[in-house]
């Protein structure tokens, strides 16, 4: 049987009007921000003040789009006849986004926490010589780095927060100690001026009886 004239033309219609009554799910973007999941791997972020330009992220790298700089300082002894030490200084941290795949291997590897992902992903350019961003750009992207998910509350303790919080009450019973001794020396050193100034005192009505 041939097909009827403009049954085509039909339901073409009938898709069209179909679709006319369901709700839109077009995102306006960019008039409206699309909600990204925590996870999203966006950019990567630098907390500079974590770096010790250990330069593992630029040895693991795949790409080779990790560009790091830094020179050495040398540190005083923290005490008298101490040695001094020296520390690497970072001068620059920058990373070519034309060529990162966004594997996430240079965070993985970070041993100091030092890089992060980020949600971001407005950084488009006119020009692929500008996708190489220096650290100043990804400390600020370190700011939009999500917080991380909460615990389990059957979980135990990561290693690092106990060893911190040890050491956090041992300096906090330290101060304390410290804070008692300098207060029973304070009045150990009241009460003595009180006794030496108690008998000169008493000897001034004598002496002024006897005149």
């Amino acid at each position: 049987m041939p097909p009827i004239p403009g049954s085509g033309l039909a339901k073409g219609l009938a898709v069209t009007l179909r679709t006319m009554t369901k709700k839109t799910v077009t995102e306006q973007y960019p008039d409206v921000q699309p909600e990204l999941p925590p996870r999203t791997r966006g950019v990567i972020g630098l907390f500079e003040e974590n770096c010790t330009v250990c330069m593992l992220c630029a040895r693991e790298c795949p790409d080779w789009c990790i560009y790091i700089d830094s020179h050495k300082e040398t540190v005083p002894a923290a005490a008298p006849g101490g040695r001094e030490r020296s520390r690497n200084v970072l001068d620059r941290f920058a990373i070519d986004f034309s060529l990162c795949m966004y594997c996430g291997i240079c965070i993985e590897v970070c041993p100091f926490d030092a890089l992060f992902w980020s949600p971001e992903f407005e950084y488009s350019e006119t020009d692929i010589r500008d996708l190489t961003h220096e650290r100043d750009k990804l400390r600020e992207w370190m700011w939009t780095v999500p917080a991380p998910p909460a615990l389990d509350p059957g979980a135990e303790e990561p290693k690092e927060l106990a060893a911190a919080r040890k050491t956090a009450d041992k300096l906090v019973a330290q101060r304390e100690a410290a804070e008692q001794k300098a207060a029973e020396r304070e009045a150990a050193e009241q009460e003595a001026a009180e006794r030496e100034a108690a008998p000169r005192d008493t000897a001034r009505p004598e002496q002024e009886g006897r005149e």
